[in-house]
């Protein structure tokens, strides 16, 4: 199952993590005795808040426990690269996947031919002075998850389903700010402890929202945010993605996956955005949130959770 555990034994509705907690003292687990101790999204804030932290600095703290800095920091680099190398190939292929036709090449040919027109009607008309960071936010999404689809190597975060959007939100930051820090990796914890990240279990809010999720705070923080505006811009684009359903037509993860990648994308720069412009007092709180899609996760459908009995994947003849 895609961003989940193989566990065995009756799972009984509980994720692994959920499993582990009830099975054992997590300070008692090995894998879990790391300097910066955290279960949900109040405990990290606090943690935060008391160390003069920001999450990327918790989680860095805690990655030394398995490796020293340098290791991190050339493994963080190694998985940045390989996803710049996914959107690149995404870029530059055509032809056919196995339910719709590759159109990443199209897209950014088209954006290069508007960036370089005096054109001012149409699609230029709409883009302020000539910026089109939105269009290649979505074509670098679109890119990365038609290789996905091509069965071409992503770099799984959170899920194959879903490994357009971090990529892109990041090279996003990178073309037009500058070098991003880590800590939407944190808020991919707090989801998959506190629900899932797996389409079969929640639908495609445990995937495309996680991702969305996961890329605004990472974003937000890069950005200036203190923790309470990265929580609340995790918050608000998971709360913006609950009960998406996972209604793949034909079965392939294309159609409405390759897009769902470009909007999550979209999704999570506007939730950043929102939330830098805010305090970070909220009324939805991140741990709400999660609770909310573990919730409505476990009350959807089985037919809308990747089975392609329901949704798009009735009602759109597959190819």
């Amino acid at each position: 199952v895609g961003g989940g555990f193989v566990v065995t034994g009756n799972p009984n509705n509980q994720n692994a993590f959920r499993m582990i907690d009830s099975e054992a003292n997590i300070s008692e687990l090995n894998d879990y005795d790391v300097k910066y101790k955290f279960k949900n999204g109040k405990e990290l804030e606090n943690l935060c808040w008391a160390m003069d932290m920001n999450i990327s600095d918790i989680i860095f703290e805690n990655e030394l426990k398995w490796r020293n800095a340098e290791l991190i920091k050339e493994g963080l680099l190694n998985i940045w690269n390989v996803m710049d190398a996914c959107i690149e190939n995404g870029l530059s292929t055509k032809g056919l996947l196995n339910a719709t036709t590759r159109r990443a090449k199209k897209l950014a040919e088209k954006i290069i031919e508007m960036e370089y027109s005096d054109n001012n009607t149409g699609l230029n008309s709409i883009n302020m002075k000539g910026n089109f960071s939105d269009d290649w936010l979505r074509c670098w999404a679109v890119a990365v998850n038609e290789e996905n689809a091509g069965g071409n190597r992503v770099v799984t975060a959170p899920t194959n389903g879903a490994a357009g959007v971090i990529p892109a939100v990041i090279k996003y930051y990178k073309t037009y700010h500058k070098t991003p820090n880590d800590d939407g990796g944190a808020m991919g914890m707090l989801y998959k402890r506190g629900a899932s990240l797996s389409a079969a279990e929640v639908g495609c809010q445990g995937e495309i929202g996680v991702a969305s999720s996961m890329a605004s705070a990472a974003l937000c923080e890069v950005m200036g945010g203190n923790v309470f505006q990265v929580t609340n811009a995790a918050e608000i684009a998971m709360e913006h993605s609950l009960g998406l359903t996972c209604d793949p037509v034909g079965g392939y993860v294309e159609i409405p996956c390759i897009e769902r990648n470009a909007i999550g994308a979209s999704k999570a720069v506007a939730s950043a955005r929102m939330a830098l412009m805010g305090d970070g007092k909220n009324v939805v709180s991140l741990d709400n949130v999660i609770e909310t899609m573990r919730q409505t996760g476990w009350d959807m459908q089985a037919k809308y959770k990747e089975t392609s009995k329901g949704g798009l994947a009735q009602n759109v003849p597959s190819c």
